[in-house]
């Protein structure tokens, strides 16, 4: 080799004229050349063909995989790999070397013969390094937002188990009083009405009721003695607060003197003087020592018992308590219940001719025969009125269960609020941007909108559908939270239903960066949010250091 060929070598292949120009160093092991009849060869990467060494990067093409023109253009399906020195080293197609023009990956210029392109790995790599300490720090920052994300699902998580383990105890009670109520309005059914009537003339009973309507007065007056109370109270603490001391109305003194002791209070020449907060506090000291005081008899029901308590005894229904107390003693049913319950044992075409027997027969025993479509007694229909609210406060508490348990079942679902819960605490949370006329607006696994600013009808964007469910992206993947999906918006004129594209990344809060339309009807917006930002590891914190690349 002439040395004034040396000249237009690049200065990488002067570096290392072990490697091959545009040779990645991890196939540099590769392309060594074997000795074979004093004579050095080379067999091509795909081990199809062997060829002379002397072939390698002759600008013509030998192996059907091009590995043997990885520095020149000559095989279509070949690669180029640009040292980069100082940046980071990059692969462009073959084809674009020695075209004449300066490939941006290769800003060694390495792809072109030397003095044609600048190299600028310096300031390339320096500006590279340089937005990956910014995309770094912001990472770290939202990252940190991100772990108060998880911990928020931690404690969703213990708030839902417990409301489940709640409502579950809750639909047990329900289940029971369901099966009481329908006990006690299948057992009011088979009695007739002068069964139960018979049952009312009952001294038990007819005490229950006098002690109720006893108890009903009781508390009316109660109520009265109340406000009378409360009405005098406001007359001394007008008369305490404005009477004048100096002109020695002594009526006045006893009054108001009697009134502050009896309610507790300090003598109001005492108040805004030293010490006044510890009279006031005595004055309360006064007023927990007389409640300690009374003591009650046992049995005997406190104020705040009377208070909370005694409307549900107003309610009691005293028919239901009859029924439930026959099935405690185990009272026999009534005497011509079973005679008239027997139609419900015969087949439908002979029950005419037997309730015209039992009709003669009672007739003549001079019993009254039971009313045939009788409208039902005002007690039953309080009875089948709790049943109905017991059954649908049933239903209800069964489907809170249901969601709660849909809730705890999405919280960690990848499909859903991610693998660690990251989404959950987003959900409903709604963020916009306003361009030109409109206000554009999406909520987290909900609706995204369209909103004038000038007047106007608001239109449906979508609703959440799903994240990114793109062919060959895997569920769970950092690149599957990267989209969501919102479908099923507001029809357009002319047009398709409308839907939005969120294109989400890393950033230390949830907003719209900007909007567009890339189809009619079909929005985009772009979004950043915490929950995108993972921790770094300890490789990507090394390599930004070093300037290698990584995946940010």
């Amino acid at each position: 080799m002439h040395p004034w060929l040396l000249l237009l070598l690049p200065l990488h292949a002067l570096a290392s004229t072990d490697r091959p120009r545009g040779v990645a160093p991890e196939l540099a092991a590769r392309y060594v050349p074997a000795r074979k009849g004093g004579s050095d060869v080379w067999q091509c990467l795909d081990g199809s063909k062997t060829i002379e060494w002397s072939a390698v990067n002759d600008d013509y093409c030998d192996c059907p995989d091009g590995s043997d023109e990885p520095g020149t253009g000559a095989c279509p399906n070949s690669r180029f790999y640009c040292v980069n020195e100082g940046h980071i080293g990059a692969f462009i197609p073959s084809s674009r070397v020695n075209d004449g023009h300066c490939e941006p990956e290769c800003c060694d210029g390495s792809d072109e013969a030397p003095g044609i392109c600048k190299n600028v790995c310096q300031e390339v790599g320096a500006a590279y390094r340089e937005r990956v300490r910014a995309e770094h720090k912001i990472r770290k920052t939202g990252s940190k937002i991100r772990s108060t994300y998880i911990a928020f699902a931690q404690k969703e998580k213990k708030r839902l188990e417990q409301e489940l383990a709640q409502t579950e105890q809750e639909i047990v009670a329900r289940e029971k009083e369901v099966a009481r109520l329908k006990d006690l309005v299948d057992r009011t059914e088979s009695l007739s009405a002068a069964a139960l009537e018979a049952r009312r003339e009952s001294p038990l009973y007819q005490s229950l009721v006098t002690h109720h309507i006893a108890l009903k007065s009781l508390q009316n007056a109660y109520e009265k003695h109340l406000e009378r109370e409360k009405d005098l109270g406001d007359i001394l603490d007008n008369l305490r607060t404005g009477y004048n001391p100096n002109y020695q109305d002594m009526a006045v003194l006893e009054a108001v003197r009697g009134w502050e002791q009896l309610a507790g209070l300090p003598h109001i020449n005492d108040v805004g003087k030293g010490g006044d907060d510890s009279a006031e506090e005595g004055s309360d000291d006064v007023k927990e020592g007389q409640e300690e005081e009374e003591q009650l008899e046992d049995g005997l029901w406190s104020e705040s018992q009377l208070e909370d308590e005694l409307e549900e005894i107003y309610n009691t229904d005293y028919d239901a308590l009859l029924i439930e107390h026959d099935k405690h003693v185990g009272a026999p049913a009534s005497p011509s219940s079973i005679l008239f319950d027997l139609t419900a044992y015969l087949p439908d075409a002979i029950v005419p001719q037997y309730e015209a027997l039992r009709d003669s027969i009672l007739s003549l025993l001079g019993v009254a025969s039971p009313a045939r479509g009788s409208p039902e007694s005002a007690d039953d229909s309080r009875l089948q009125k709790a049943l109905s609210d017991a059954e649908h406060s049933l239903g209800l508490t069964r489907r809170e269960k249901e969601q709660y348990e849909k809730e705890l079942q999405r919280l960690f679902d990848p499909e859903w609020y991610g693998s660690e819960g990251e989404w959950k605490k987003l959900h409903g949370t709604c963020i916009d941007k306003e361009v030109g006329d409109y206000v554009y607006e999406v909520c987290f696994f909900d609706e995204a909108r369209q909103k004038p600013l000038k007047g106007g009808s608001t239109f449906s964007l979508g609703h959440f559908e799903s994240w990114n469910n793109a062919p060959g992206v895997e569920k769970g993947s950092p690149e599957y939270y990267r989209k969501q999906r919102y479908t099923r918006g507001a029809k357009c004129w002319n047009g398709p239903q409308r839907s939005v594209t969120l294109d989400m990344s890393c950033g230390t809060e949830n907003a719209v960066l900007s909007v567009g339309e890339p189809e009619k009807c079909e929005y985009e917006f772009k979004v950043t949010s915490p929950a995108l930002c993972l921790p770094l590891s300890a490789a990507e914190e090394k390599n930004a250091l070093s300037g290698k690349k990584d995946e940010l």
